[in-house]
């Protein structure tokens, strides 16, 4: 199965039960469309490539360590760790509500090796050089403590290790930045500092040996190796 069809499964996967986060991230219901191309601009396409870009960290029979920090309810990792039956997962949320929901789908798929872990990204609860993956999808615009965020990833990280995933950059998308603004930080979804594709690129090389940024509308997408 093909990375791409791996993402085509979590979106046949959220089903008419879908809440309305999952039919979001994975731009199958109406209302999930409907915020999909009016905060973000994006399409079905658009969704699948930068998620395509997001997870190319992660490569098809992986079976070394990988965390996934935060998962939040799983909907759109759980195909791919399907498919990676010799992984060792450890999947992280600061949401005990969001954890259980990513649990539950894990369950439902029969997936055995993963662990749950409820804890804060900025004090991650694992030794040093740990992980041969950390991944995280659209968890970094939402965080605090962005900066401990950055350090505590990259500790956990083995050298040579892969850190991927993608979160909202500023000045992608003149309409999403619009949103943020009014809605999503009033809200307190969203917390600034928030990133743009330059800042975030140069950002990571001074942290990575090999630094990989791209962005689709707001969206940054980025693969280092340490």
């Amino acid at each position: 199965m093909t990375r791409r069809d791996q993402i085509k499964s979590a979106y046949k996967l959220t089903g008419d039960n879908a809440s309305f986060y999952d039919g979001m991230m994975t731009y199958s219901t109406l209302p999930g469309k409907a915020i999909c191309r009016m905060v973000w601009n994006m399409d079905g396409e658009k969704n699948l490539r930068y998620l395509e870009r997001a997870l190319s960290g992660v490569p098809e029979g992986f079976s070394g360590k990988l965390l996934e920090v935060p998962v939040g309810t799983g909907v759109l990792t759980m195909p791919v760790y399907k498919e990676l039956p010799d992984a060792e997962i450890t999947c992280l949320d600061y949401s005990a509500e969001m954890m259980a929901a990513a649990w539950k789908r894990a369950d439902s798929a029969g997936i055995r090796n993963i662990t749950f872990c409820r804890g804060d990204v900025g004090a991650l609860p694992f030794e040093s050089e740990s992980f041969d993956i950390v991944l995280s999808l659209n968890g970094f615009h939402a965080f605090p403590d962005k900066e401990a965020a950055y350090r505590e990833t990259f500790r956990v990280l083995k050298p040579g290790g892969v850190f991927c995933g993608c979160f909202y950059i500023r000045g992608g998308c003149a309409r999403t930045d619009w949103f943020i603004d009014h809605l999503y930080v009033q809200k307190g979804f969203f917390t600034p500092p928030f990133e743009t594709e330059s800042s975030l690129r140069e950002r990571l090389k001074g942290i990575y040996s090999e630094v990989n940024v791209t962005s689709v509308e707001g969206i940054g997408c980025f693969r280092c190796r340490k």
